[in-house]
């Protein structure tokens, strides 16, 4: 018998949302997450810095309302907590300090969120060059703050850390976007639907004013991305402007082209996936309620497709709520009466992606980077080494992987994988849907060989 009704995976608004919804509801919960407090990647660290570290915006600090939710009877935290594995059952085995422990319950929510596209091109992997969501994640977490760095890239969230720099005192020394006017002009149709979600936009454009009041320089339409290090240990970052090639020299270059779903858990565990045109990525085929193909699998959150902090708690609201019904608590009535303000929270935010995601898509070029450009970073692969294979035969990314060991380190793929089939497809979306969602197969994050060997058969902790 199980202590637990539902396990939540990952501490983000989706999952604190369904935590508290479901804890709330009657349900015993066991919330696991890798990280040592809740808040995800969006509310990192929210619960102790709260409104103290005023230049991460009151959008941010809002995030601490979700974080003293989860301080209810019926939910039991554990962070720290590295899941490696799932199983029908479901079982979810997870580890800590060395250790592995098993968990079952009836239902599992996976609300793993999302992880930043690779931005691959010569000299991304110099050390001064990182992702921009990297640098926000030390900001939030260590108060670390970059200084005379450069954003490059496409995207809300170069705004947002942009933003954040000029309030905390230290301004981007540059803003260099691959976004269009054509670009643009292909999301247009999108924006009546994208004035259900109207907030949204006028803080994208508030943000937008506010890098231009501080004078940031503002380079668009920029492409061929190059970086080197200089002698004094400086980035050196080269790109193609106007027809003019440029150099900016800065001590950090962070770079960023949206997120994509986290997806090694849902495709680990079974659950059927399909292709997003319009996000360029494969995400979990659920229904409104989080549901999947997989008896007591479910899935909330940008996990389950990209929609921002304010979706993924919604759907975890929702999903919660369906669980809640599952489980007996409630009956259907109540849960689609409970359930309208988060639905209309949900199509508010949703309302405006459609218009983000032709905005701002992944210029052809990051898809499928030239020879030089190392794609896989564990096994340092390039991609001139993966173009040779294909030429020599490897059709997907199976052979490709078995030939040059891409996908195959510490990463398991999450870096290198989305760049592999786009030099597959030679850099056009429309070929991407044509090749298979990678498998991913336990572990799905590394975990030592002693540490298996210690696991006793009947080591289940009656959750």
């Amino acid at each position: 018998m199980s202590e637990f009704d539902l396990i939540i995976i990952g501490a983000g608004p989706a999952g604190m949302s369904a935590t508290a919804t479901a804890a709330k509801g009657g349900l015993k919960v066991l919330l696991l997450d890798e990280q040592p407090r809740a808040g995800g990647q969006i509310y990192r660290n929210v619960g102790e810095n709260r409104a103290s570290r005023g230049w991460l915006g009151r959008d941010y600090a809002s995030g601490a309302r979700f974080v003293d939710a989860l301080d209810r009877p019926r939910v039991t935290t554990e962070f720290g907590a590295t899941v490696w594995r799932l199983e029908s059952g479901p079982r979810v085995v997870w580890s800590r300090d060395g250790v592995s422990h098993i968990s079952t319950a009836r239902h599992v929510l996976l609300a793993g969120g999302a992880q930043e596209r690779p931005v691959p091109f010569p000299g991304w992997t110099l050390p001064g060059v990182m992702t921009a969501g990297a640098a926000q994640i030390l900001m939030k977490s260590a108060a670390m703050l970059p200084k005379e760095a450069v954003l490059a890239g496409s995207g809300p969230l170069l705004y947002l850390i942009a933003a954040q720099m000029i309030d905390a005192g230290f301004p981007p020394k540059a803003l260099v976007e691959t976004q269009t006017p054509r670009m643009m002009l292909k999301a247009l149709p999108h924006l009546p639907k994208a004035l259900f979600g109207l907030p949204t936009l006028m803080k994208g454009l508030g943000l937008i004013r506010k890098n231009h009041a501080a004078r940031v320089p503002r380079y668009s339409g920029a492409s061929q991305f190059q970086a080197q290090t200089t002698d004094d240990g400086s980035v050196a970052f080269s790109f193609s402007h106007k027809g003019q090639r440029k150099t900016l020299t800065c001590s950090l270059l962070l770079t960023h082209l949206g997120v994509i779903p986290s997806t090694h858990m849902s495709r680990s565990a079974g659950i059927t996936h399909e292709w997003n045109p319009n996000q360029v990525t494969f995400q979990p085929i659920t229904d409104i309620w989080g549901s999947t193909n997989q008896q007591g699998l479910h899935v909330a959150g940008d996990g389950a497709g990209i929609g921002g902090a304010e979706a993924a708690a919604a759907s975890g609201e929702l999903t919660a709520l369906n669980i809640l019904h599952q489980s007996g608590h409630i009956t259907v009535d109540a849960r689609n009466q409970r359930a309208a303000a988060a639905r209309g929270t949900l199509f508010r935010a949703n309302a405006v992606r459609p218009f983000l995601d032709a905005a701002y898509p992944p210029p052809s070029e990051f898809l499928s980077p030239i020879d030089e450009t190392i794609v896989c970073r564990c096994e340092e692969i390039t991609a001139g080494e993966i173009r040779t294979s294909i030429g020599e035969g490897a059709s997907g990314p199976r052979q490709i992987k078995t030939s040059l060991r891409t996908g195959m380190g510490p990463c398991q793929g999450r870096m290198c994988d989305a760049t592999v089939r786009g030099i597959l497809c030679a850099g056009k979306t429309s070929g991407l849907t044509q090749i298979d969602p990678p498998r991913a197969r336990t572990p799905i994050t590394p975990v030592k060989l002693g540490e298996l060997a210690e696991m006793a058969p009947n080591q289940e902790e009656t959750a």
